[in-house]
């Protein structure tokens, strides 16, 4: 096992892969969700009221908020030792381009299993040309990589305010202490009120843009991890309060659109859940070993693939309703590992598609 001393910051890797692992036990609980979210195959069992369910309001508000923190902290490290120009580049092979061709080279087949638990994309596809059903499953196809696309811009948007601010703003931030921390609470909700697009709501620039700049401008910076190591029990307390509130108050509602997704009591979860997970991983997760490096090095193919494995098994065993809903819900989750890691292996070795749907140039 190594710990810091290497100067890598081991806790950001381990933050990567374990909320990817929580995005994919969200997703196999939200293809089945008994709330009425559509775009899924939705409940498949008899149960009026699927408790289980409260697993994707317990971590819907901070889970992708923390991704994007991380991501802000890692673009930072990043342009410590490289330059702007490098940056760009760099990110739009990794995000850009999985996110746009790869829908073209590949992810139509997810919008595929997409169209099939749609009735509507059903009953339309087959009176398309080819051409034109084939542009709408690579579209539908977009899923999980809308994380991706978003951050991609953000990136893009980080170069002229870093040429702007010439790291004022930056060092600036290194200098908050818990206080400014706890404000920023108000900072968040604001983020949530605004740049939010209709029907696709995962879009929300407002909300995951104050998480990126964030994580660039303040919690780059070790003064203020340590800040949130030293407050971490009392993070972790009040968010365990407002994690247990939000799920009484709004269980059984839909959490993921207006207005849940923007109530003081969403947003103020989100940010402390956040300052919790960041604080405890930067205090007790700097480290690795085989294991977390597996896990950290495969991570952007899970990211990238587990929901196709989900959606394979709701369409050819749950839609059918041949097994015990509880060996569908485990077959999901196995399928969406299974599925990640052999994809991984094969797309990451086939020249041109490794590129395309993973962003891994051939090394020169």
């Amino acid at each position: 096992m190594n710990n810091h001393n290497s100067g890598r910051k081991h806790y950001l890797d381990n933050i990567r892969w374990i909320t990817v692992v929580l995005v994919v036990i969200y997703h196999v609980l939200y293809m089945y969700n008994g709330q009425g979210i559509p775009g899924v195959l939705g409940k498949i069992t008899d149960h009026e009221v699927q408790y289980w369910d409260l697993y994707q309001y317990a971590v819907y508000p901070w889970f992708m908020f923390l991704l994007f923190i991380v991501s802000g902290i890692s673009s930072r490290l990043y342009l410590n030792s490289h330059s702007e120009k490098e940056f760009i580049k760099s990110r739009t092979n990794k995000l850009l381009v999985p996110s746009t061709i790869g829908l073209l080279a590949f992810q139509f087949i997810q919008g595929y299993f997409n169209a099939a638990l749609s009735t509507d994309a059903k009953a339309m596809l087959p009176s398309l040309p080819f051409i034109g059903a084939y542009l709408i499953l690579a579209l539908s196809g977009t899923g999980v990589l809308w994380y991706i696309q978003v951050l991609w811009l953000f990136s893009l948007l980080l170069v002229p305010v870093k040429k702007i601010e010439k790291d004022r703003l930056w060092t600036l931030g290194g200098k908050t202490g818990i206080i400014a921390i706890l404000f920023m609470t108000a900072l968040v909700f604001g983020g949530a009120q605004v740049l939010n697009t209709p029907i696709i709501c995962v879009y929300r620039f407002g909300y995951y843009g104050v998480a990126f700049f964030l994580g660039y401008f303040v919690f780059s910076h070790d003064e203020v991890i340590e800040v949130l190591k030293k407050w971490f029990l009392a993070f972790l307390a009040v968010a365990v309060i407002l994690g247990f509130a939000f799920c009484f108050k709004y269980f059984g509602e839909n959490y993921a659109d207006a207005p849940v997704n923007r109530y003081l009591l969403f947003t103020s979860f989100g940010w402390f859940a956040s300052m919790a997970f960041l604080g405890g991983a930067a205090k007790y997760l700097d480290f690795t070993n085989a294991f977390a490096g597996f896990m950290s090095r495969h991570s952007f193919g899970l990211y990238i693939f587990h929901y196709l494995g989900i959606s394979m098994i709701a369409v050819l065993i749950g839609a059918r309703h041949i097994l015990p809903a509880a060996l569908v819900y485990l077959l999901s989750l196995i399928s969406a590992f299974a599925t990640s890691y052999i994809l991984y292996e094969l797309i990451s070795r086939i020249p041109f598609f490794r590129w395309a749907v993973l962003g891994i140039k051939k090394e020169k």
